[in-house]
């Protein structure tokens, strides 16, 4: 082959994948979550949040809703740390900190969903499950070997703005965002059937579906998706999103404009466009009216009243900004990301990656957790990337361990969680991030093999229960007074 077939391969399989991502992921399922995520930041005050994860609140309150706090909040890997420093330092318990720095890159709604369209919902249940079960284990860990110090730090901090509450309209709002999002993803006969369908005369559609099907190729075993005259079609309705949400919603904070309604207006439509199935016939386009799109069309015409006639201008104006705020930050990474990952598709033979995590062993599952080290994508970028390492052949559990270590252990991260918490107590947490990580890509790759589910809840009840009396242990040794006593009346 020579280099200039060679050059243009890797460019054909580079946009391939990212056509076939922004047709395929982009809009039924990551679309909804920025406006989702854009809610949560201008809308639920952070103090609703943050209130309960000082030292001296109760574990069974601050631990979840240190968890919860890392969810609702929606930020990636580098916004965390800002805000991890500010709770900590305005007086948040070590643990409840931990927790919310481990959770909050790993679960936000972005993440899940994208991780659930990409990878299988297999794989956001149990990156959502793991998360939440080992950021509060970590949290709970760290407080338990440097409760003197957390002593120490707590001692005359103050409390989180008991007075914040989410009002009712907010709630609602948020509830029937997420409805949009459910609607768009969820695979049941409701939202699949069709109940109506509508012919449209484009002769022109089956001459351009065979020529994207040449240059775009589809091959399922390569992770190759292609894309049909649909897909090009909500691209370039993306791409008119984008435009007038420039112009728009750059500046939306400070008023509304024409181009803000024709975004938004837009923005529905390509949603409602997106639920559709569409067939190319002979001559002719079949649109099928699905449950989908009748579900949409309710849901996002609740989500415009309640917004209307319970959120004041201002906080829709913030909802707007946030959510364009959140595109501008991401969505350029993502291009980038998949782009990359279809050229490293071509570079990267199968048989290297088989060889190196194509079987669930306990190396295998490290040599993912080093690989989010060293080899560090933004959030929701690592997404596109394992999905390439599966189709060249990694096991799923190795898998597992890099999404779960991307995001907590890349280098930057762990300097700057040493320069907030100390090199002792961040290199303490990187251990037990790695040990947790390995250990969740090994059991969840071999449930995946087919491993017995109750001899594995079995042991790893009992490896809890060492590790919980170990640690138990090991801190009455160093307060033999009393530490419990002693933390209350901290």
């Amino acid at each position: 082959m020579s280099l200039v077939a060679y050059i243009t391969s890797l460019l054909q399989s580079g946009l391939g994948s990212l056509a076939s991502y922004l047709a395929a992921h982009v809009l039924l399922c990551l679309v909804p979550a920025f406006i989702i995520a854009g809610a949560m930041t201008a809308l639920v005050p952070k103090e609703a949040i943050t209130r309960f994860l000082g030292r001296s609140a109760p574990k069974y309150v601050s631990y979840p809703a240190a968890a919860f706090g890392g969810f609702v909040l929606a930020v990636c890997s580098c916004t965390i740390m800002p805000l991890f420093a500010g709770i900590y330092k305005r007086g948040a318990g070590l643990g409840p900190a931990i927790t919310f720095l481990f959770v909050g890159p790993a679960i936000n709604i972005l993440a899940l969903t994208y991780t659930g369209a990409a990878l299988g919902f297999d794989f956001a249940a149990a990156r959502l499950v793991l998360s939440i079960i080992f950021g509060i284990g970590i949290g709970l860990i760290m407080a338990a070997i440097f409760w003197k110090g957390d002593q120490e730090h707590a001692a005359g901090k103050g409390g989180f703005g008991a007075g914040a509450r989410i009002r009712p309209a907010v709630w609602v709002t948020m509830l029937l965002l997420f409805g949009v999002l459910l609607v768009g993803t969820l695979q049941v006969s409701l939202f699949t059937d069709s109940y109506a369908r509508v012919m449209l005369p484009v002769g022109a559609a089956e001459g351009i579906e065979n020529t994207l099907a040449r240059i775009i190729p589809y091959d399922a075993a390569k992770g190759e998706e292609g894309v049909s005259f649909h897909g090009l079609f909500l691209i370039g309705l993306l791409v008119l999103v984008g435009a007038t949400s420039w112009k728009g919603l750059n500046k939306v904070d400070e008023g509304f404009n024409r181009w803000t309604w024709v975004s938004l207006a837009l923005l529905a439509a390509t949603l409602l466009i997106a639920a559709l199935r569409v067939e190319v016939l002979a001559g002719n386009i079949a649109l099928d009216l699905t449950g989908r799109f009748f579900g949409e069309v309710l849901v996002l015409g609740a989500v415009a009243l309640v917004a209307w006639r319970g959120l004041d201008t201002y906080e829709i104006q913030e909802w707007l900004w946030e959510m364009w705020r959140f595109v501008k930050q991401i969505f350029p990474l993502l291009i980038v990301g998949v782009f990359a990952a279809g050229v490293v598709r071509v570079l990267i033979r199968p048989e290297w990656v088989q060889a190196i995590a194509g079987s669930n062993t306990i190396a295998a599952n490290f040599v993912g957790v080093v690989f989010g080290v060293f080899m560090y994508f933004p959030t929701l970028v690592e997404v596109p990337i394992a999905r390439m390492f599966l189709d060249l052949g990694m096991h799923r559990g190795p898998l597992l361990a890099y999404l779960m270590s991307d995001p907590e252990l890349s280098l930057q991260s762990i300097l700057i969680t040493a320069s907030i918490i100390g090199r002792k107590r961040a290199w303490v947490y990187v251990f037990w991030v790695a040990l947790f990580s390995t250990l969740a890509g090994w059991g969840f790759g071999s449930l995946v093999d087919g491993a017995n589910p109750w001899q594995f809840g079995l042991y790893l009840a009992v490896g809890s229960v060492l590790l919980v009396g170990g640690l138990y242990l090991a801190r009455q040794r160093g307060d033999p007074k009393g530490a419990n006593a002693a933390e209350h009346g901290a």
